[in-house]
């Protein structure tokens, strides 16, 4: 029942959340009775393209499969985060958005000497990362660390569950059609991908991604490091130091988890000029909105439909909030927002009833 309360968390108002409380009782009882006989199995999953913030492809699980995620994460997820480093983030609660820029952040200042002293920083991003991941190197993880038999079975079920055969598709097939295939999961092989979109997915990424947190912060230690899904920041004083830890890292990956870095997006630049993580800038002494950001969010709001703008035009306030320096960029959001006949509070803030 937990599992379920905390999957209809933001979902309930979905067409397949209201479908499975119609008959609340007997569905969980039969799903209940599925998971003890062992006879549970995913089923068919609806894939789609998002636009924003970038083109993505998202195999979203049914409302009844999402819920035996949530047990699944609320049985396995802490003894996991246990293991890993504070400085691991997404998927982990406290540690969203807001938690890694301002730890990134303290970081920067603790290094830099509050600005006074130069500093260099290496960002990295993993290639194709999601359909990159080899579930038979995630699977052993998984089994070393689960020692209830039935729980492991059940990892490793919805792990090594595809998508594909049973999905339904929404939306225009040529929107499939525009995604790289080196980024879509139609065309990586059987033991290769997880889905975007499912709890479960987020959570086996961190688990993935721990053999590389604890490699940074114990065998490179590096003193200051920081990780989002599969973005990471290095901070150091010498720029030769972090060249080393880049073709390290790369090394690394391929070697043991066989994903590779991402070329033109792993950079080493100076900290002064701004390092651009989770969706802020940080600079001397103040942190913006990346334009990006803000230009995204602006343009997806000025076509959106009535009934879905305060809610969404609120959430875009509270990310540009978690930015020290976003006056600006709330003023315009507030002058789109009286454009589409809203009030907005006087501190820019959210947009009043």
């Amino acid at each position: 029942m937990v599992a379920y309360f905390d999957c209809r968390r933001n979902k309930r108002t979905t067409r397949s959340a209201l479908a499975f409380e119609l008959n609340l009782e007997s569905n969980l009882v039969e799903l209940y009775d599925e998971l003890a006989a062992g006879s549970y199995q995913p089923g068919p999953s609806i894939c789609f393209v998002v636009q924003l913030p970038k083109r993505r492809e998202v195999f979203a699980a049914s409302f009844r499969d999402r819920v035996v995620h949530h047990a699944l994460y609320n049985k396995i997820g802490p003894r996991f985060e246990r293991t890993f480093i504070a400085d691991s983030c997404a998927c982990i609660k406290g540690r969203g958005t807001l938690y890694a820029a301002r730890r990134l952040e303290a970081k920067i200042r603790s290094i830099t000497r509050n600005w006074s002293r130069p500093g260099y920083y290496l960002k990295g991003d993993i290639d194709s990362f999601f359909v990159s991941i080899d579930k038979r190197l995630l699977g052993q993880m998984l089994a070393d660390a689960i020692p209830e038999q039935w729980w492991l079975d059940l990892a490793i079920k919805i792990l090594f569950h595809d998508p594909r055969p049973n999905a339904e598709i929404q939306g225009p097939r040529e929107q499939l059609a525009l995604i790289p295939p080196h980024k879509s999961l139609w065309t990586q092989p059987i033991h290769c991908g997880l889905p975007i979109g499912n709890l479960s997915s987020q959570f086996f990424a961190n688990v993935f991604l721990n053999k590389l947190d604890q490699h940074a912060k114990h065998v490179l230690r590096a003193r200051h490091y920081i990780r989002y899904v599969d973005d990471f920041v290095i901070l150091d004083e010498s720029p030769q130091w972090l060249n080393y830890a880049r073709a390290e890292i790369a090394a690394f990956l391929q070697a043991e988890l066989h994903v590779r870095l991402n070329d033109s997006k792993t950079i080493i630049q100076p900290i002064a000029r701004g390092v651009d993580f989770v969706g802020q800038v940080i600079k001397p002494w103040r942190t913006i909105v990346r334009r990006r950001t803000r230009d995204s969010a602006l343009r997806r709001l000025a076509v959106m439909p009535e009934e879905d703008f305060k809610r969404s035009a609120d959430s875009y306030f509270g990310l540009f909030r978690q930015a020290t320096h976003s006056h600006g960029d709330r003023a315009q959001l507030a002058n789109l927002a009286r454009r589409h006949g809203f009030a907005v509070d006087a501190a820019l803030t959210k947009v009043n009833p």
